[in-house]
């Protein structure tokens, strides 16, 4: 337990105090009011602005490093002046390979006022599928933390070109980027220096696996940013008093974005761990003072299974802010970590509307309330389940759900003062035009698919039910089914495979199962280890059927209705079934006693 943590819980104080929900949207509706009027302020610049104000005043926190506001301006201005002096402006593109640090959003912030977009990469990721993520940023150069350099390499035979390489840290790989950085020197740089950048530019991609294929490259402007910071600052009421603790990875929108960009809008300060961790969640919160922290819901189960600390109830914590809480743990939560305010909210990194649950109402993922229904406009249309596609009726237009209906989400494409939100798309107009549904309520209006199935209830709430398409959700991160096929496939002895998600009781998102057709060159112990070199560990499939052949359709679809329907219980499968073991990696057979401790939670993933 770090040193002092029990004198300070049992001598704070509790001056945690819930906003009103009027309040608190006015407070977001104000901060993000002059975004569109000061079209050349970025989000360094409200760093700046705070830095003059406060410079002493902490910016990030964490064991290894720390910022004061004005460390932090004059971080981001060497990042800002090596890019330029290295020529990178609106068009170059950086790759950022870097664990959880305070220098990660330094670096991009700086990368990004002059011009240049930033790549967040997956440090997860290895071999073709990070190749792939470099490839499609179309990179010039890579900042790469000396920590990275291993996954780095793995990926280096795959890539289409090598960008040049930036060391951070010690290593032989790369040029010496802590040496550009100190020569670049900490002087914030002038407007004629920076060069005409503006709110309308991209600063960064941000990947995300959509519903199909490998990673996609999602465009994230300056405008977004500043949208993201202000709305989050706004309705979580943040003040210059505030530390949020932020342990979800910086290479997402929420962890990146949302979660620092929201305390740096208000003066507060962002608490960074490196990953996050059950046992020492408390100690942390306690020992840097967190009044906030942000979560996904699968980070809530866990701390509810993890052995019960003195600290959970003693905190200073006014407020958990996040997405993925399941209603049926929400009041659990709250109720054993006297959590007084519980904002859940819905959104998506390349999405054009967001939902909050201001008010805490248990299991919804928000609502948008009367005030801003004309400036975000949502709806849920009904979808054929096994297309995937919307239904139409006689005129050819899409139907919208009734109360308590389950459709497809989706928001009109616009601008704010017209109704509608922008959708900056991806870096690939294929795949950009693939999330548009046109012609949905008129002849002619155009509105993002999220993908996501959804209800929405009497009182105007959205419940969240499933994903549409190939992708699910586990362990917080977006698996694309055919990114997983095509690894399987490659491995000797598989003649056929079919991906998919199911449901394990108990646990959030759902689990990888692989169908799989094989011959007798197929081995478990290959198929392991080179699907260990090939995929992140959340993307591994946890359960292996085997059978015989695979349902299509005529034009070769896969039929995984069925497969999901019967997910991994023996007594209603006939074909083999294999657990991986989440000890060794290694798969095992699954009879109706290993199916009884995975249903009781006596095997856990």
């Amino acid at each position: 337990m770090k040193a002092d943590v029990i004198q300070r819980a049992t001598g704070s104080g509790d001056p945690r105090c819930r906003p009103s929900a009027a309040k608190a949207w006015l407070k977001a509706i104000e901060l993000t009011s002059r975004i569109e009027a000061e079209p050349q302020r970025l989000f360094a610049d409200v760093v700046e602005e705070w830095a003059k104000r406060q410079p002493g005043r902490p910016a990030f926190c964490s064991d290894r490093q720390s910022f004061t506001y004005g460390e932090l301006s004059a971080r981001i201005s060497q990042y800002a002046r090596w890019a330029r002096e290295l020529g990178v402006r609106t068009g170059c593109t950086v790759c950022l390979l870097m664990p959880n640090r305070p220098d990660y959003v330094a670096c991009w912030l700086g990368i990004s006022s002059v011009g240049g977009t930033v790549a967040l990469i997956n440090t997860r990721l290895v071999g073709q599928s990070l190749a792939h993520c470099i490839d499609v940023a179309c990179a010039d150069h890579v900042v790469l933390a000396a920590d990275c350099v291993d996954a780095f390499e793995t990926a280096r035979p795959h890539l289409d070109r090598v960008p040049q390489i930036w060391r951070l840290g010690p290593g032989s790989a790369g040029a010496d980027l802590d040496a550009a950085l100190a020569a670049a020197g900490p002087r914030p740089l002038s407007s004629a220096e920076r060069g005409d950048v503006t709110i309308d530019g991209r600063a960064l991609l941000i990947y995300t696996s959509g519903t199909t294929g490998l990673p996609k490259a999602v465009n994230v402007s300056h405008r977004r940013i500043l949208s993201w910071g202000g709305w989050f600052a706004g309705l979580t009421d943040a003040s210059v008093h505030d530390r949020l603790y932020d342990c979800l990875p910086l290479h997402h929108s929420v962890g990146g974005v949302v979660a620092p960009c929201s305390m740096l809008r208000a003066g507060g300060s962002v608490v960074i761990a490196e990953k996050f961790s059950a046992e020492d969640f408390w100690d942390d919160i306690m020992y840097f003072d967190c009044t906030i922290f942000q979560y996904i819901g699968e980070l809530c189960r866990y701390l509810l299974n993890a052995p019960a600390s003195g600290l959970e109830v003693v905190h200073g914590l006014r407020l958990a802010v996040g997405n993925g809480l399941r209603g049926d743990i929400w009041e659990a939560f709250a109720k054993r970590f006297a959590i007084p305010q519980i904002l859940e909210f819905y959104a998506a990194t390349e999405g054009n509307f967001s939902l909050f649950n201001f008010e805490g109402k248990p299991g919804a993922i928000g609502r948008i309330p009367p005030l801003l229904a004309h400036r975000f406009p949502a709806s849920i249309v009904k979808v054929d389940a096994e297309r995937g596609s919307p239904v139409r009726g006689d005129d050819g237009l899409c139907i919208a759900c009734t109360h308590g209906e389950v459709g497809e989400a989706i928001g009109r494409i616009g601008t704010a003062d017209r109704g509608g939100g922008p959708f900056e798309g991806y870096t690939d107009p294929a795949e950009t035009e693939k999330k548009i549904l046109r012609d949905v309520f008129a002849e002619g209006d155009a509105w993002f698919r999220t993908g996501d199935l959804m209800l929405r209830d009497e009182q105007g709430y959205f419940h969240f039910v499933d994903r549409i398409g190939e992708t699910f959700r586990w362990k917080g991160e977006n698996v694309a089914t055919s990114e997983v096929n095509d690894a399987i496939r490659d491995c000797p002895g598989v003649l056929d495979a079919s991906t998919y998600g199911v449901a394990v009781p108990g646990a959030d998102g759902r689990a990888g199962m692989a169908a799989l057709v094989v011959d007798q060159g197929f081995d478990f112990e290959i198929f392991a280890e080179l699907l260990s070199r090939r995929l992140p560990v959340y993307a591994l499939p946890i359960f292996v059927r085997l059978c015989r052949a695979l349902d299509a359709t005529e034009t070769f679809k896969q039929k995984k209705q069925r497969l999901i329907r019967e997910g991994f219980d023996p007594s209603v499968v006939g074909d083999p079934l294999f657990l991986r073991d989440p000890a060794t990696g290694d798969y095992r057979p699954i009879d109706r006693a290993v199916y009884a401790r995975i249903v009781e939670g006596g095997i856990r993933f």
